[in-house]
């Protein structure tokens, strides 16, 4: 006599369902990218993209990832200026950099040029916001002028981290980019060949977003 009822079935016959699986939200879509740290004082961690097929999802890429230089911080709480990482699920509205879009890339890809800056100061109407050229509200002091970061900026995904609303002094300019020389200023980071090959990827009709978080405690992956 053959089982039946819910036992019949093991979708994940070869051990635990991939961590997409047991995420509380992906996002909706059916790409979606994680970015886990072992804890959250830890600058490193994994980048592992993701592909959901006839209702599973499976591993498509991955690469070693860099964190803030100060670790992890829940995304809903985080300070500016704090060289800590959000954690939290996020859109990927749009792509930029230095350099051409690599082949196949399918997002809007912004070039940065000599007028392209990233507006961080509070008091500005353009907080957390692309600005060219630099407005008279934002203070150089308190922004990016993208096109210095030649090397981390080449290539790299917005992170809609505080975008939509920004709530002030929660933080700004916070990308998926191409490694520096080490940990970042909140960002995540990942070696070239990976950002190329997730914008070759990255299919924004498949709604991809980023979830952040460590391996388990409060800050666990798996509660976004």
């Amino acid at each position: 006599m053959l089982p039946s009822g819910p036992a019949a079935f093991d979708p994940f016959p070869l051990g635990p369902p991939p961590l997409p699986h047991r995420l509380a939200d992906t996002g909706g879509g059916s790409q979606l990218i994680t970015a886990v740290a072992p804890s959250p004082g830890a600058t490193t961690g994994r980048l592992t993209w993701w592909d959901r097929r006839a209702g599973r999802w499976y591993e498509a890429g991955g690469a070693p990832a860099r964190f803030g230089a100060k670790g992890l911080a829940e995304g809903t709480g985080r300070v500016q200026g704090t060289s800590t990482t959000p954690t939290g699920l996020y859109a990927l509205p749009y792509a930029f950099g230095i350099a051409p879009a690599p082949a196949g890339t399918r997002y809007a890809y912004r070039r940065v040029t000599r007028d392209s800056w990233w507006c961080q100061d509070n008091a500005s109407a353009s907080y957390n916001r692309w600005v060219e050229p630099l407005p008279s509200d934002c203070a150089p002091g308190e922004a990016e002028h993208l096109v210095t970061y030649r090397r981390q900026y080449a290539h790299a995904l917005v992170v809609a981290f505080n975008y939509d609303r920004p709530v002030r002094g929660r933080g700004a300019g916070i990308f998926l980019h191409v490694d520096g020389k080490g940990a970042t200023a909140g960002c995540v980071s990942v070696p070239e060949r990976a950002m190329r090959a997730l914008l070759r990827w990255a299919d924004p009709r498949r709604r991809p977003h980023l979830a952040i978080g460590t391996e388990d405690g409060p800050l666990a992956v798996t509660r976004y």
